[in-house]
């Protein structure tokens, strides 16, 4: 396949970018999105030019790592996957193939596609956890029963790996697919339930003070979620968050 690549470059953060054009030939269908970027790198290291930097990690779909936005959707035209699990078998010979970073105030440009997602960690450090008593006298998480609907529910959230695609795609770049995941794996499950109150109230704190937007009611960031993480995630965080406000002013 040969291919037209236009790749946003930027040497750092508040530096000036602009998108450059790369011809690249002999890309095989059967490759991978990630390593048709090695092919890439390679040959522009081979002629002595800047390879293009961008995040990776298990080449699995499991870290969310490999963020990246492609022809105007995040992870590309595929559906329920992400970057490192598209293959070129989704584009045709002759190709003119758009690559950019997350777009998003709260996922600032570290060098070309590479984004910092630091206020992920920083949302998730602030509630999204459960503190555990090591006093001698804890409980086995087994001898507590759970409904199945109820586990169900909390396995499909705890699908989110964080990659951000929710944010990229939303024009208001909200979060609220992540933080909601997040929150209702916890709110699901009885070992969530002591701190829910605290919880909710301080991960949706901690996302509005990073910049994200608030939910547009689009569905955008469902359809483009390698996951599938489920709005309803989104309906069950305001009910805890109301519910978590009403009871603190009480």
């Amino acid at each position: 396949m040969k291919l037209t690549l236009k790749i946003w470059r930027q040497a750092g953060p508040g530096k000036a970018g602009k998108m450059e054009t790369y011809p690249i030939d002999g890309i095989s269908p059967d490759m991978s999105f990630l390593e048709m970027l090695d092919v890439l790198n390679n040959k522009l290291v081979t002629e002595g030019q800047e390879p293009v930097a961008f995040d990776h990690d298990c080449r699995e779909g499991i870290c969310g790592a490999c963020s990246l936005y492609i022809n105007g959707e995040a992870h590309g035209p595929d559906r329920g996957v992400t970057t490192c699990q598209l293959h070129m078998r989704k584009f045709k010979d002759g190709d003119t193939i758009y690559i950019e970073p997350w777009r998003a105030k709260a996922f600032p440009v570290i060098k070309d596609l590479v984004v910092d997602r630091g206020a992920f960690d920083r949302i998730m450090a602030a509630g999204g956890f459960v503190s555990v008593n090591t006093s001698g006298n804890t409980l086995d998480a087994n001898s507590i029963p759970i409904p199945k609907d109820d586990a169900d529910k909390a396995f499909d959230a705890a699908t989110c790996i964080g990659c951000g695609a929710c944010v990229a795609s939303c024009k208001n770049s909200s979060a609220m697919l992540f933080v909601s995941a997040k929150v209702s794996q916890l709110a699901l499950l009885p070992q969530g339930r002591v701190e829910a109150q605290r919880r909710v109230l301080n991960m949706v704190e901690q996302m509005d003070k990073e910049g994200f937007g608030n939910c547009t009611n689009t569905g955008a960031c469902e359809v483009e979620c390698p996951k599938g993480i489920s709005l309803e995630n989104i309906a069950r965080m305001n009910r805890e968050y109301i519910k978590a406000g009403l009871l603190s002013e009480s």
